[in-house]
């Protein structure tokens, strides 16, 4: 692993030492929270400074005492799968008042306190910004009513502020994702596929309420992920007149032979002139235009419980991580900060800009400038908003444009979660664009043998939440092919080409692109999308699938985990997919608290091995009950899953126990997360409409023609932006012989899972956040928007 030498953590050039950090989650809960402590506790720890729990957010604070207890590494185990807060949270009306924060200030300098990490939301990290501008006055006060020394005021001069957003609405500006959205996205998804079965079952209309006060993120989202007939939400009433037109749309759908309709409302809709939509209002509506079998739920605080996702689990373990790496590069000049997320790279903001800027959004609503508050929501936003309209608002035919391009759609490779929800996105904007959309059954194999046919609107509904690949997947290249490929595009008059696949997906541009100069039908624009569980496609930090079969993977660590609960010592050795791609090993270890994860990128020997026994040995002899494991299934070709399973046997006797689990094709299977039915979704609507501009391009006398390099394309997520890379710049960033590219962003994750499983490592952080400040839109394509 490549590492920059300039600017790495050693305990001798930044350390923590003789510093005092505490952390307290404050306000609403949100999964995913305790990761984000666990991390902050390990971090802290890990470079010599004391860390403190504060219990029961600012309450704690204020009462002292018992609430505020320094912290040890033992004291986060098996925290991490735990949902909402163990430390507490409390809604807290006596650190609004001058008197409760002088109570908190003196129950800090105590204990030397001059480092808090909060997590919470805006009103709490508000709070926090208030005491550290107000901290030099409390010390003053606490020095005259003789509660601490003057000396105290020197030492302790300087109180620093690092927040971490945790909220499941998600309505936090600077930040593309806070922490608990993506797992309450979890929880409306599962209700919403298990309430389609039923409601399918009796042609019936489901009314669903979900959280978002002042945010309509978790229903605009949960909207596009389950492809629902309708969304309120509050940044975007809908026009006067309205409820004719959803009633409208519902029928028009049923007469479409769709047996079901669903309709999400966030709790905080609202119509033109701020009057509150109900529930119960759109159930009478209903009932009343159409007669339909409607029923109402309302998920209330169903969406903040549950286990937190893998998602949630790396984002705040990541964030905690930042967040001692900014407290202890903070000087008494700078501002408190709030560490954030931008596409898929952690940025630090100055923490009341991001505050205003929230506020700017409430105040846009109030003042009924609803497309400004959608802007101050920021781009990521604004995307969903466009994409969700375009999927599920069909224009009528007279309003199409007519393109007279026909457009192919295939998928390619292993099958991959989202692969369904990208291929619908991409009919119909294809469709909306003006084309005539072609979709291409088992690959290029049914390419070469004409399984070819028209695809509509209507043919894609429901195809969201499917897992797998309904237009079937195989991995045959087309080079062998060629000239059976090329007739077929003949036969059809295919005018360009969108392929959804992993590696092979690759290979098989770079074979066509290479085949231009003997065939002119694949003379036309040709776009890729990563969608391959194993991560492994050059170009692209995340691929379509790769999130789904995460959290397949940590959830079935969690039961493992827990199947050893009350037995003695237990260490489990997991192999993954990925061929010889580490990420799924690497990231699934990071998320669900592995000790170890074994990879092809980075090299072991016997010796590591066996450092790996001892040290495992070590902390099952002082605290850790069970052990967890992760290999690659193709990380070593002598040091097999058996292998180490029996190693570890051996060497651990008279101390723990071993089992084995090879999880196998359990990782490729289920229904897509929200994170790659939302992903392929945006990713797809964007390539269709690179398509597009393409197409119009390269016609010239009467044909499409394109021959250039930036014609066949690959869209990626590289860092910040989604970027279209052409096919032929990407050979030199690929090895080939093992499916991988030759740089691999998640291997600096490596280091971050060996110090929270209590390793000596070094730590680089060239590529940590540096303190930016907020902007109201972002560059054109820089809401790759890892969260969504």
């Amino acid at each position: 692993m490549a590492q920059t030498d300039t600017k790495k953590i050693f305990f001798e050039n930044l350390s923590g030492a003789g510093k005092a950090i505490a952390v307290l989650t404050s306000g609403g809960d949100a999964q995913g929270m305790n990761a984000a402590v666990r991390a902050v506790v390990r971090m802290g720890l890990y470079v010599g400074a004391k860390v403190y729990f504060i219990r029961e957010g600012y309450q704690g604070m204020v009462d002292g005492g018992e609430n505020i207890t320094e912290a040890t590494w033992e004291s986060v185990s098996s925290m991490l799968q735990v949902g909402g807060t163990v430390i507490g949270s409390a809604r807290c009306q006596d650190f609004r008042t001058p008197e409760g924060r002088l109570k908190a200030a003196l129950n800090l300098v105590k204990l030397g306190i001059t480092n808090l990490c909060v997590i919470g939301g805006d009103g709490s990290l508000t709070g926090a910004n208030l005491f550290r501008e107000e901290w030099s006055g409390l010390l003053a006060q606490l020095v005259a009513q003789g509660s601490i020394e003057q000396q105290s005021v020197q030492t302790y001069s300087a109180l620093h502020i690092v927040g971490m957003v945790g909220s499941i609405d998600n309505d936090f500006c600077g930040t593309d994702m806070t922490i608990g959205t993506d797992s309450a996205l979890h929880r409306i998804i599962e209700v919403v596929d298990a309430i389609m079965t039923t409601a399918q079952s009796h042609q019936r209309t489901f009314v669903l309420e979900v959280m978002g006060r002042h945010c309509g993120y978790l229903a605009l989202v949960s909207a596009l992920a389950c492809g629902a007939d309708w969304v309120l939400i509050p940044e975007m009433p809908p026009e006067d007149g309205w409820e004719e037109k959803m009633c409208q749309k519902l029928s028009a759908n049923r007469a479409g032979m769709k047996r079901l309709n669903i309709i999400i409302v966030a709790e905080g809709a609202i119509d033109q002139n701020n009057k509150s939509i109900t529930t119960d209002y759109i159930e009478d509506l209903v009932v009343k235009c159409l007669g339909f079998d409607t029923r109402v739920t309302i998920l209330g605080h169903v969406q903040r419980g549950g286990t937190p996702s893998a998602f949630d689990r790396i984002l705040a373990s990541r964030m905690g991580v930042e967040a001692v790496l900014a407290l202890l590069e903070t000087t008494a000049n700078t501002p408190a900060c709030v560490v954030s997320l931008c596409g898929n790279q952690s940025v630090r903001l100055p923490l009341m800009e991001c505050v205003k800027m929230t506020q700017e959004v409430q105040k846009a609503m109030d003042e009924k400038k609803f497309e400004d508050a959608v802007k101050f929501r920021g781009r990521s936003f604004e995307n969903n908003l466009k994409t969700y309209k375009l999927l599920a608002h069909r224009k009528p035919e007279s309003e199409l444009p007519t393109s007279n391009f026909n457009v192919a759609v295939l998928n390619v490779g292993a099958p991959a979660a989202g692969m369904n929800a990208a291929v619908r996105s991409a009919v119909r904007v294809g469709i909306s664009e003006g084309h005539k959309m072609f979709a291409v059954s088992d690959g290029f194999e049914g390419f070469y043998n004409g399984q070819i046919k028209e695809i509509k609107w209507s043919d894609v509904g429901g195809w969201t939440g499917q897992g797998g690949s309904l237009l079937g997947t195989k991995r045959t290249l087309p080079a062998k092919h060629a000239e059976k490929i090329a007739e077929q595009m003949r036969t059809h008059n295919i005018n360009a080409l969108l392929v959804i696949g992993g590696f092979e997906a690759l290979e098989c541009l770079l074979q066509l692109y290479e085949a231009r100069a003997t065939y002119e039908e694949f003379c036309i624009p040709m776009c890729m999308l990563p969608a391959t569980i194993s991560n492994n496609v050059p170009g692209t930090d995340l691929s379509i699938g790769a999130d789904t079969a995460l959290n397949a993977i940590v959830e079935t660590c969690d039961r493992i985990k827990q199947s050893a609960s009350g037995t003695k010592r237990r260490v489990f050795i997991i192999e993954t997919m990925g061929g010889y791609c580490g990420y799924l090993a690497t990231v699934a270890g990071l998320a669900a608290g592995a000790d170890a994860a074994y990879i092809y990128e980075e090299p072991f020997d016997i010796r590591d091995l066996q450092a790996n026994v001892e040290h495992l040995t070590e902390k099952m002899k002082t605290s850790i009950q069970r052990g967890l494991v992760l290999r690659n299934e193709n990380s070593n070709e002598n040091y097999t899953t058996d292998f180490i399973y029996q190693l570890y046997s051996e060497e651990g006797k008279g101390v723990f126990d071993c089992r084995k689990n090879v999880l196998g094709h359990m990782q490729q299977g289920g229904a897509p997360s929200p994170f790659d039915r939302n992903f392929g979704t945006k990713i797809s609507a964007k390539a269709m409409q690179w398509v597009t501009k393409k197409l119009v391009e390269t016609f010239r006398q009467g044909r499409v023609f394109a021959n250039t390099e930036d014609s066949c394309c690959l869209l990626g997520m590289r860092r910040r932006a989604l970027v279209f890379q052409p096919v032929v710049q990407l050979k030199g960033e690929t090895d080939f012989v093992h499916r991988i590219p030759k740089e691999q962003w998640w291997l600096k994750l490596r280091p971050l899972m060996k110090i929270l499983a209590k390793y000596k490592t070094s730590y680089d952080v060239s590529d940590s956040g540096q303190l930016e400040h907020v902007v109201h839109n972002r560059p054109k394509d820089s809401d790759a928007s890892v969260a969504m």
